[in-house]
């Protein structure tokens, strides 16, 4: 089972807001129908709370880590992005979180899922 305690964070290196994106290409799961491995990459965009309120940022191995925990876990491509989402809103609190997977095609079907968290400030909206 996907593991949250191997994240690990640091204190937000500011107050003023400032955007974070994280892209892991290579994420890999295994599909609960049919026992076949899923790649696919999974990108994190997130806006801490400021330094002063406690905000904290993810530490990049041990979130590395986390999504290696997936590898060999049935979990279909919605509930691996939904999970993500949960386990770092939770760990971190962020002003505003969204995780975003892209699967690799499989039988002429490609999947992009999208989960948010909190509200996104309107200056890293994107259209």
């Amino acid at each position: 089972m996907p593991d949250p305690r191997l994240l690990e964070v640091f204190p937000a290196p500011a107050d003023d807001p400032f955007l974070i994106e994280h892209i892991a290409e290579e994420f890999t799961s295994v599909c609960p129908k049919t026992g076949h491995p899923d790649f696919g990459a999974v990108t994190l965009r997130f806006v801490p709370r400021p330094a002063r309120a406690g905000g904290v940022c993810v530490e990049l191995k041990s979130l590395k880590l986390y999504y290696q925990s997936f590898r060999n876990e049935g979990i279909f491509y919605e509930s691996v992005t939904n999970r993500i989402r949960d386990d770092l809103a939770q760990l971190m609190n962020p002003q505003w979180l969204q995780v975003i997977t892209d699967w690799r095609g499989r039988g002429g079907i490609r999947s992009r899922i999208i989960a948010s968290r909190g509200e996104v400030p309107p200056e890293w909206r994107r259209g």
